[in-house]
């Protein structure tokens, strides 16, 4: 099932985020992401740039999907070539509370300290985040509900399952 918009339903979002400078691999994890959750009828949201974005956008649109890019700057253009809906902020990496804010999951792949900032907020918030290959988080005494997966399917399939409970939930 694909992103639709003439579809009754809304459509789950799912931010995935990640470094502007992904290695090849997380490019690939990257890549498998955009593609499957677009098959799987959800709208990619991401910071809309290089590195793991472009590659997730890349994956999904090639699938069909719909892929939303908040971008740090003011300009439309400064999106990588497979966003299709470019929402300038005009906010810089302030951006990052927003990218999460608006999804009902996260994936985390790879990433740098922006990266770990948009972690730390969507569990702040409740918002479930998936991690592959990415920041792992320890603090005695506390669990961090930070999920962490090997391969791109089961971030899909876990990102999605807890996003339709949190969709459902309200």
């Amino acid at each position: 099932m694909r992103w639709n918009a003439s579809s009754v339903e809304p459509p789950i979002l799912v931010a995935v985020v990640g470094s502007g400078e992904a290695t090849p691999q997380e490019e690939s994890w990257a890549y498998e992401v955009g593609r499957r959750l677009a098959m799987a009828g959800a709208v990619v949201v991401c910071g809309g740039r290089g590195g793991v974005m472009e590659a997730v956008c890349h994956g999904a649109v090639e699938a069909g999907g719909l892929t939303i890019g908040i971008l740090p700057g003011n300009a439309h253009r400064e999106a990588n070539p497979y966003v299709r809906l470019p929402l300038p902020t005009g906010l810089g990496e302030v951006r990052n509370a927003l990218v999460v804010r608006v999804a009902h999951a996260v994936i985390a792949i790879g990433g740098e300290f922006g990266t770990l900032s948009e972690i730390a907020l969507a569990l702040k918030w409740g918002i479930p985040v998936i991690g592959l290959g990415t920041w792992t988080l320890h603090r005695p005494g506390v669990t961090v509900p930070l999920e962490t997966v090997s391969t791109p399917e089961e971030a899909v399939n876990r990102a999605l399952a807890r996003a339709r409970m949190r969709w459902a939930e309200g």
